[in-house]
């Protein structure tokens, strides 16, 4: 299991191996991560910029959606779907649990939104083009709203697989499960794989079965803070630069790891 260590947010991986900090700080050279083999990616607010306001959207959906369902006032809805998120894990689960909901028509209808805003990122497709290893998608949401942004975004051809709410069987994050029923999927090893996520307690399960966890940050109105650095071995609110930076670190050593050409005895 890699040491629980944060890396710098500003700083990309280095090319060097990281001496384990202390769990209360960040770790001043950040590791180059060669021990990963496969990279799970979290979708919303996660692979793009929280602060394009789609999740706004869908939240927004969310909340109609219950209003409706339940026959609730705006406020009324409001304060159900964000008590169901906090004990559950997704507005869903709490609605599957205690009013029988559809759960194909919450996500058929939460995920009906307009992605023009997003803005395709012709520099994220490179440097994931340039990471070695297997790319999976591992989101609360719907896989037919995954392949959508990953489209939108371009990006949508570096991924092997979508691991949605439905192939989990409606079983969320941080549900422990729901993670092992994702390695037991692709037949991924904890211990060789990274999970991205921008919410830390989504973090938690994935380090105890030994993951390595990147947090992506965010300072938006849904944004969560860590309750401890234990669980988060990495930490940055610059994706693409942070990935980027990986890219380089491990090429860099790899470069390293080759032996220099000998001149010809004579």
């Amino acid at each position: 299991m890699p040491a629980k260590t944060l890396s710098s947010t500003n700083q990309p991986p280095s090319r060097d191996r990281e001496t384990p900090a202390p769990a209360s700080g960040p770790s001043p050279e950040p590791m180059a991560l060669e021990h990963v083999e496969d990279w799970i990616f979290d979708l919303d607010n996660t692979l793009y910029p929280a602060n394009s306001n789609l999740f706004a959207v869908i939240d927004q959906r969310m909340k109609a959606f219950i209003g409706a369902e339940l026959e609730l006032a705006s406020d009324d809805a409001f304060k159900v779907q964000k008590d169901y998120f906090r004990k559950y894990g997704t507005t869903l689960r709490g609605l599957m649990l205690h009013h029988d909901t559809d759960p194909h028509a919450f996500l058929d209808y939460v995920h009906d939104i307009d992605l023009a805003g997003l803005r395709p990122d012709p520099e994220l497709a490179r440097h994931l083009e340039k990471l070695e290893g297997r790319k999976i998608i591992h989101t609360n949401g719907s896989g037919k709203h995954a392949r959508r942004v990953l489209e939108r975004l371009g990006i949508d051809e570096f991924f092997s697989g979508v691991f949605d709410i439905i192939e989990a069987d409606f079983l969320p994050k941080p549900e422990p499960a729901a993670y092992r029923h994702l390695l037991e999927r692709y037949h991924l090893c904890a211990e060789t794989s990274a999970l991205f996520e921008d919410l830390p307690r989504n973090l938690v399960a994935a380090a105890e079965i030994g993951m390595t966890t990147i947090w992506v940050r965010n300072d938006t109105c849904w944004a969560e803070e860590a309750e401890s650095p234990g669980h988060i071995h990495h930490v940055t609110d610059d994706l693409t630069g942070w990935i980027g930076g990986l890219v380089a670190a491990r090429a860099s050593r790899n470069d390293a790891a080759r032996p220099d050409p000998s001149p010809p005895e004579r």
